[in-house]
């Protein structure tokens, strides 16, 4: 018997038809009573097609999850939103997102910024948030797909800055141009196969690198450098 429940993502109601239970529980604090926008299924093609891209050692479930994922950040970029690989953390309302290539340390950085404002700062999510682009406001929201840690708030909040990061030995950032963002910003981002999408989804990255204020930092892994990135886009951000 197929699985069937209606999430909010992005405040847009979607419908997911699945073979298991695994993503439905994954994304149970998102189940809302509005009528779905968009009603997508979830196959056991599907999964397979997440499994030939992965490892055959995954489960069902957790493929159907990523299948299910992909197919949502596709439908929604009709609304404007996109899948951008970050940690994503709120401090005072506004959002800031560290991004970077796997294993660079964009979540050891949103930790340290965790361990460094206490209370005042929260996960909204640590791996996948989604983000919406409306009248040139950027708005981040978090999402059930968080990474290993698990770290995320069913919450949403203007973005205010985006850093970017890459691994130094002594701590630097600077403020570059939405045309120098706009490269690692794309690659950051979930992009689709087919080419409609693409064409839906390149100004949308455009309109983000213009929306706001991105900054390049060569850090090392310490308190200086949150302290350093805190303080920078905090300040230039007000």
């Amino acid at each position: 018997m197929p699985y069937h429940n209606t999430y909010l993502f992005a405040d847009i109601p979607i419908g997911i038809t699945s073979e298991t239970s695994y993503l439905h529980t994954l994304c149970k604090d998102y189940v809302t009573d509005e009528p779905p926008r968009y009603s997508l299924t979830v196959t056991r093609e599907d999964a397979e097609k997440e499994r030939s891209l992965l490892s055959p050692h995954f489960h069902q479930g957790y493929l159907e999850s990523l299948a299910a994922y992909r197919k949502i950040s596709e439908a929604i970029l009709c609304d404007d939103i996109i899948l951008f690989h970050s940690s994503a953390i709120m401090v005072d309302g506004k959002a800031y997102l560290f991004t970077a290539p796997s294993g660079t340390g964009k979540s050891t950085h949103a930790r340290l910024w965790r361990e460094m404002l206490g209370n005042a700062a929260v996960m909204i999510n640590d791996d996948k948030p989604l983000i919406r682009i409306q009248n040139g406001i950027a708005t981040v929201y978090g999402t059930p797909y968080d990474g290993k840690e698990h770290l995320s708030t069913k919450t949403h909040a203007p973005i205010a800055g985006i850093c970017i990061l890459s691994q130094a030995k002594e701590n630097s950032i600077r403020r570059i141009t939405p045309s120098e963002a706009l490269p690692t910003l794309l690659s950051q981002t979930y992009r689709p196969q087919k080419r409609e999408l693409m064409q839906r989804l390149m100004p949308l990255v455009v309109a983000l690198s213009a929306a706001v204020p991105v900054f390049h930092m060569g850090c090392n892994i310490s308190a200086e450098a949150s302290a350093l990135s805190y303080q920078t886009m905090k300040e230039a951000t007000k």
